[in-house]
């Protein structure tokens, strides 16, 4: 399995959630995931119930068997120091630029270096290793920037090695790249039953694949319980037995038996949202179509009727090692 795991998605699919349960669940039976943030929202602190990360690598969650999440939010003035440092030996003269606000200014100016230091800094903890020669990291799990950016945001290093020949940077812009178009990254798509993300996503397929990134695989976030299924449809709600709903409300305590009853005026309301529920049935149906035409492996994790919390983070990362994801 890829140890860089890429999640990316329209913005309003749950990427962050979904990057969230999928660290959770490839940290169990012992593993160590680092959870990366390259966006500056805070959005993993927010689900892990945790105070704002600091540039620094701290463990937020013990997973199932005693596997450890870590996460880190990456700074791009920081990084830009931390790099500095690493290939110029700048020490104080670093300090000095950021104190003068020239730090800032670059990586304002120049978006372009502001990715370059984010993606080298989650492949840095891809490729790091403690003293024995492991890994520090099982896996790296980085919560990307959304569909519409993500292959120029994981791409900038070959422009970056196109630009500069030679020297430190050209060679940081190539490692970055090896790990990036390597097996050892695999770039997650997360999307909706709904036809804009999933639009967006085979947008952001093709877009992967031109730029030769590899595409992992489509998860669908946010799936609502079947309530009615297809023979039950195809009954034609138009045909409803309307006197015999009448009487099933009525036994059920939701009105009297008698025409003009409770139960009478609750028939329209529950055929209207039959019929609401009929068309949404049919338009997530096409859209699964669609998706299984993208060949990718396909997943699908519930909408939460308690809505999102940490035991319900817990919830989907055992049903992403259900389905065989981790």
């Amino acid at each position: 399995m890829s140890r860089l795991q890429v999640v990316s998605g329209k913005g309003g699919t749950g990427k962050t959630t979904v990057a969230a349960a999928l660290a959770l669940a490839l940290a169990t039976e012992g593993k160590r995931t680092l959870l990366v943030e390259v966006e500056g929202r805070q959005g993993i602190a927010q689900l892990f119930e945790t105070e704002a990360l600091p540039y620094e690598e701290r463990k937020i969650a013990v997973a199932p068997g005693g596997g450890e999440v870590y996460a880190l939010a990456i700074d791009p003035e920081l990084a830009l120091l931390e790099y500095l440092q690493m290939f110029y030996k700048l020490g104080g003269a670093g300090r000095a630029l950021k104190k003068l606000g020239a730090i800032d200014f670059a990586t304002t100016i120049a978006p372009g270096l502001r990715d370059v230091l984010l993606t080298g800094k989650a492949c840095e903890a891809v490729r790091r290793k403690d003293k024995s020669g492991r890994f520090a990291y099982d896996f790296v799990v980085m919560d990307a920037p959304p569909t519409g950016r993500i292959t120029r945001f994981l791409n900038v290093n070959d422009e970056v090695a196109g630009l500069a020949k030679i020297g430190p940077i050209h060679n940081q812009a190539q490692a970055v790249m090896r790990v990036l178009k390597s097996p050892e990254t695999a770039v997650h798509l997360v999307t909706l039953l709904e036809e804009m993300p999933v639009q967006e996503t085979a947008d952001g397929i093709a877009e992967l694949r031109a730029a030769r990134l590899p595409v992992g695989r489509v998860i669908v976030n946010m799936v609502r319980s079947a309530l009615l299924d297809e023979a039950e449809l195809e009954l034609g709600l138009e045909r409803a037995p309307r006197t015999a709903i009448a009487k099933s409300l009525a036994a059920a305590g939701l009105g009297g038996a008698r025409r003009g009853g409770n139960a009478e005026r609750l028939v329209d309301p529950l055929l209207e949202q039959a019929a609401e529920y009929a068309e949404r049935y049919a338009l997530e149906r096409d859209q699964r179509a669609v998706l299984a035409d993208f060949g990718r492996p396909l997943h699908e994790l519930p909408l939460l009727a308690g809505g999102m919390d940490l035991a319900g983070l817990y919830e989907l990362a055992t049903a992403l090692r259900k389905q065989g994801i981790a």
